[in-house]
C-alpha cells in the first residue's frame, strides 16, 4: 500500500492548495463590497459635497430622489464624527413623524448610513446621541415655539419648502444658533417659491446648489424617470419637482403667493357658519386626489379658510372617510360635494358612514376658471384669510391658469376650495347653483 503523500507508483505527491473555506471567501468579499458602497466619498456627487468658502446656510434645492436626503444625513454624520465631540445639532422638518421618518430612519436617514460611530435614537427624549456626545435633536415646523430655549452649533433642515410656519420656524431657529466658533444650517429641500425660501436664496450668507432627480438615475428604479418625463416633461411641476427649479407664479394665474401670503392668520378667532367642502377623484388611481376644504366665516363675515384635509390614492369609503373625519373635528355646519363626477354615489358613500350628514350637492355647469374667477375676488378685496399655510393648495392657486394647472392634473383641492367659499359667501349669486339635499 502506498504511504500517504505518495502515489501508488512512489511518486510524490502533488503540493496541495490550501484554501479558506468558500463562505469565509463570500464574507470578506460581502464586507468589501459593503464597506465600499458605504464610502461617502466614492459614491457623493460634487453638488453633495459642502461647499468651500464662508457661508452660514448651504441650500441644497433639488428634484424628487435627486439625492439631497443623503447628502444631509452624511453631512451630519461627518459633524458628529469629527475632531469636536459633543455638538449640538438641530434637526427641523415639517413634522415630528417626517423627522423620523425620512431624516432618521429613512433609506437615506442618518441610522441607515452611519455604519460606524452608529447613534442610539432615544425616542421619548426626540434625539440622537452619538458615542463621543454629540446629540441631535428634532423639531417641527409645526411648533415654532419649540426651538425657542434650545442651543445649537449646526442644523439640518429638511423641505423649508413645505414647512407649516416656515419663517417663524426659520426664526427661532436663527436665534437657537449660538453654539461654536462657525454654527452652520444645511437646508434640503424641493425648491417652492415661498417667501422664506426665496428671502434665503438672496441672502448674501447662503451658498445655493441645485441638483436634478436625474443626477441620481443609478439609484432609482428602471423607468422611473422615463415615466416622469413623459408626464412632466417640460411642466412646471416637473421643472420644479425633478429638475430643483425655482418656478414662480404664472403672470396668467388668478391667485398670488405674495397676495395669499399678506392673508394669513395665526389665530381665526371664534367662527360661524362653517363648511367641508368636497371635490370627488374622478377615478381611483394611485394619483387621484379627492379635494377637501374646511372654511368658516368670522363675526365680520370674512371667509376663513381653516383646513386642507385633501386626501390621495384614497378608495370612495377612505375619502369619505376623511370628509366624516374633518367634518367631526371642525364642528361643522354642512358638507358641500361636488356630484358631476360621482353622481348619487358621493352621497351614498358618505351617507353611508354616517346617515344624518348634512350634505348638499352642487353641480358645476361652468368651466373650473368661470367658477374660480369670483373667488379669487373675494381674496382681492380682503374677505378671505388662511388660517396657516397649505402648500399643497397654494401651489395649484398659483398654477391656476385659463387653461388649468400647467401639469394637466385636475385641480381638486382648488376646487374643493371654490365650492367651500361659493357656498359660504357667494350662494345666490349666480354660478355656481347650490341644491339641497
Amino acid at each position: 500500500m502506498a504511504e500517504d503523500g505518495a502515489d501508488s507508483g512512489g511518486s510524490p505527491a502533488p503540493e496541495r492548495l490550501v484554501r479558506p473555506p468558500s463562505f469565509a471567501i463570500r464574507t470578506a468579499e460581502r464586507a468589501f463590497l459593503l464597506h465600499y458602497r458605504r464610502d461617502w466619498r466614492r459614491l457623493c456627487r460634487a453638488e453633495q459635497i459642502p461647499p468651500d468658502g464662508d457661508w452660514r446656510v448651504w441650500l441644497l434645492m433639488g428634484g424628487r430622489g435627486s439625492g439631497k436626503t443623503r447628502a444631509g444625513a452624511e453631512w451630519v454624520q461627518q459633524l458628529a464624527g469629527g475632531a469636536r465631540p459633543g455638538l449640538r445639532i438641530a434637526l427641523v422638518a415639517e413634522t415630528l413623524g417626517d423627522a423620523r421618518e425620512v431624516m432618521i430612519d429613512g433609506v437615506s436617514g442618518i441610522c441607515r448610513i452611519a455604519w460606524k460611530n452608529r447613534p442610539e435614537f432615544e425616542a421619548s427624549r426626540r434625539r440622537l446621541v452619538w458615542p463621543n456626545g454629540t446629540v441631535a435633536q428634532i423639531f417641527s415646523s409645526e411648533d415654532p415655539e419649540s426651538l425657542r430655549g434650545p442651543q445649537f452649533d449646526y442644523a439640518w433642515c429638511d423641505e423649508l419648502g413645505k414647512w407649516k410656519h416656515g419663517q417663524e420656524t426659520w426664526d427661532m431657529l436663527q436665534f437657537a444658533l449660538r453654539l461654536g466658533s462657525d454654527p452652520r444650517a444645511l437646508v434640503t429641500t424641493t425648491p417652492r417659491p415661498v417667501p422664506v425660501l426665496k428671502a434665503l436664496m438672496a441672502d448674501p450668507g447662503t451658498v445655493t446648489q441645485r441638483i436634478r432627480t436625474s443626477d441620481n438615475a443609478a439609484n432609482l428604479a428602471p423607468g422611473f424617470l422615463d415615466a416622469m418625463a413623459g408626464r412632466y416633461g417640460g411642466t412646471r411641476l416637473g421643472r420644479q419637482e425633478l429638475d430643483g427649479e425655482m418656478i414662480e407664479d404664472r403672470d396668467d394665474a388668478l391667485w398670488s403667493r405674495s397676495a395669499i401670503e399678506a392673508l394669513k392668520l395665526r389665530d381665526a378667532g371664534p367662527l360661524g357658519r362653517i363648511v367641508v367642502a368636497v371635490d370627488p377623484p374622478s377615478g381611483g388611481s394611485r394619483d387621484s386626489c379627492c379635494g377637501i376644504i374646511v372654511a368658516g366665516l368670522d363675526r365680520t363675515g370674512r371667509g376663513v379658510v381653516l383646513a386642507d384635509c385633501s386626501v390621495e390614492g384614497a378608495s370612495p369609503a377612505g375619502w369619505a372617510g376623511a370628509v366624516v373625519k374633518a367634518y367631526r373635528r371642525y364642528d361643522a355646519d354642512r358638507i358641500v360635494a361636488e356630484v358631476n363626477q360621482g353622481g348619487d354615489m358621493v352621497q351614498a358613500v358618505l351617507k353611508g358612514i354616517d346617515a344624518g350628514l348634512p350634505v348638499t350637492a352642487v353641480r358645476a355647469s361652468r368651466g373650473k376658471w368661470l367658477r374660480a374667477e369670483p373667488v379669487a375676488a373675494l381674496y382681492e378685496q380682503g374677505r378671505v384669510v388662511h388660517a396657516g399655510s397649505f402648500p399643497a393648495l397654494e401651489d395649484q392657486m398659483c398654477d391656476f391658469g385659463p387653461d388649468g394647472l400647467s401639469s394637466g392634473r385636475s385641480p381638486d383641492r382648488l376646487d374643493a376650495l371654490v365650492w367651500a367659499l361659493t357656498a359660504l359667501m357667494l350662494e345666490g349669486g349666480g354660478e355656481p347653483r347650490v341644491r339641497g339635499i
